[in-house]
Formats: C-alpha cells, structure tokens, sequence
C-alpha cells in the first residue's frame, strides 16, 4: 500500500517536476475517490434527521424497555430504507488514506542516519525521477520551502523564516474553520446545545496545531484536501438545501420538531419533580424539653438524690 500510494506521488513528480504539486495532485486524486461515499453519506445522514421526530416517539412510547425499542428502530429503518452507518463511510475510508499517505510521505524523506543526514527514499522505484532527486539530499525544496522541515524545527532555526511555515499552520486552520462552520450552519440537533456546537467547530482547528510537529510537505496534502472539502461543501449546500422542498430543507424542519419535542419533555420532566426545601430557609428544631435556663409551666423543682419525688406532693394531715 505504502509503495502504490510512493509510486503515484513518483508518477506526479515526473510530470511537474515539483514536490508540493505532486503531492497536492495526490490529495485531489484521493479526494476525487472518497466523494462518492461523502455525498452517499451526506444523503443517508438527512435522511436519518427526518426520522428523528419518530425516533423521539418510539423512545417515549418504549421508554425502559431497550429490546423492545431496538426493534421498532430497526423497522423504522427498514421501512424508510434507512442505513444507520452510511453518515461513517468517509471516516472509515479516510482513516486508512491518512495512514497510507503519512507513512508514504515520511518515507520519501527517510534519514538511516538520523537528523541532518541525506534521504534515502523508501517505498519508491531505484529508476524514478522522484528516488533519484531526493537520494542524497538533505532537503525537499519546492517554492523555496523544505517540505522536509517541520514548523517548530524551522522557527528553531530561525525565527522570519519560521513564521513562514506557521503561516501555513494558521492557513490550514483557518481552513478547517470555514469547513466545519459551512457544516454547522446546516445542522440542527435536537440533543446538542449552543456550546457544544461551538466546541465541535473548533475541534477541527485545533487538529491543524498539530501539523507544527509534522513535515510541511504533509501541511500541503492537507491543505489541498481542505480547499476541496470546503468545494464539497458549497455543492452538498446547493444540492440538498438548494430549495425548501428538498432533502436537506426537510430534514431541518424535523430535526427542529424533535428538537422542541426534546425540550418540552425535560420541562415536563421537571414539572413531575417535586421542588426541593429552599437550602437558605433557617433551621428550626422542634424541642421538646425546654432550653436551659427557661423555666416551663408543667416542670418540676430537682430532688436531692435518693429522696422519694413523690414527697413533693402535698399530703392530707393525719386525723
């Protein structure tokens, strides 16, 4: 796997004779691959939110009972012919591209020798321009960068020139953010609060801090990715938003009905629950006996020890 992902980076080098365009043709080659399954993703998901005003209803209706509520979401799948895993078909897929591509890319600019020695290719044919150019050299020069370098080990070396590469980090963020906010502007969830979406749109960014720690030649692939990911976006826009009957609009206007189902139960819920004491209220303690000090109307005057209290009593004299 490592050397087909090697040789198609080889066979765009030996048309452009340009690392970054090869590796960023690369991304467009595995984005144009993956779209199929995004956009069949994309679909099965709507069609799951205009399921969720009944998927509320059967989790009332078999509230307690989980067989009994897996199998009615079973048939309710089934009769709208409904794929509950199709929205993770891209994330299953990309997940062994991004292990291919990253091991393919680090094994371009393999070093036996350790940090600052030359290259020595791997994963790549002897006779290719791609082996032949990099073998021996120290750096993966494309547009007067070092696809090689790594944004913290350039900023290291010298701060101007560093700044560059983190240019490129905040680039590939500012990216991810446009990305995932044209997504969150679709989305309405029925369970997910305000400042839980604001923490899924920011996930995204902070996954491009990482790319400081990893060559600059990977921060391309991924930026290219982004640019057709936001392209993606503006299409899945148009398609299925693009009028109020369609899939997308639909899928809305019942995620916003489950919604409002979802809050009218937790507010029916709280009305069930009897208010608790107010915690602030002053403590009485119902006493019985008297406080010390205060006298009672029905108490008695102490004895001395070992005397009958009934002694107290007044007795009739003898006649």
């Amino acid at each position: 796997m490592f050397e087909l992902a090697s040789r198609l980076i080889a066979q765009f080098y030996s048309l452009t004779h340009n690392y970054a365009l090869a590796i960023g043709l690369v991304a467009v080659v595995v984005m144009l691959l993956i779209t199929p399954l995004t956009l069949k993703s994309t679909k099965g998901m709507l069609e799951m939110q205009k399921l969720q005003p009944e998927m509320r209803r059967l989790q009332a209706e078999f509230k307690g009972d989980r067989q009994k509520l897996n199998e009615a979401m079973m048939k309710l799948y089934q009769e709208h012919k409904v794929n509950p895993m199709a929205s993770c078909l891209p994330i299953a897929a990309q997940m062994p591209v991004f292990i291919i591509m990253f091991r393919a890319l680090r094994g371009l600019i393999d070093r036996p020798g350790g940090v600052g020695t030359a290259f020595v290719p791997k994963y790549l044919d002897h006779t290719s321009d791609l082996y032949n150019s990099l073998l021996g050299k120290t750096k993966m020069l494309a547009f007067g960068l070092d696809l090689a370098e790594t944004p913290v080990a350039a900023v290291k070396a010298g701060f101007g020139t560093g700044m560059i590469y983190v240019g490129f980090v905040a680039l590939l963020a500012g990216l991810y953010f446009v990305q995932q906010k044209m997504v969150a502007s679709r989305t309405v969830s029925p369970t997910m609060s305000a400042s839980q979406a604001k923490l899924m749109q920011y996930l995204p960014v902070l996954f491009a801090v990482f790319q400081l720690f990893l060559p600059t030649g990977l921060i391309v692939y991924y930026m290219v990715q982004a640019i057709i990911r936001i392209i993606q976006q503006f299409y899945i826009t148009k398609r299925f938003y693009g009028h109020d009957s369609s899939l997308g609009r639909q899928a809305q206007a019942a995620s916003a009905q489950a919604r409002d189902m979802n809050q009218k139960d937790k507010k029916d819920n709280k009305k069930e629950i009897k208010p608790a004491a107010n915690p602030d209220a002053p403590f009485s303690s119902k006493r019985v006996t008297p406080p010390k000090g205060k006298s009672s109307g029905t108490s008695r005057r102490p004895q001395a020890p070992g005397k009958n209290r009934s002694g107290s009593i007044a007795r009739r004299p003898k006649p």
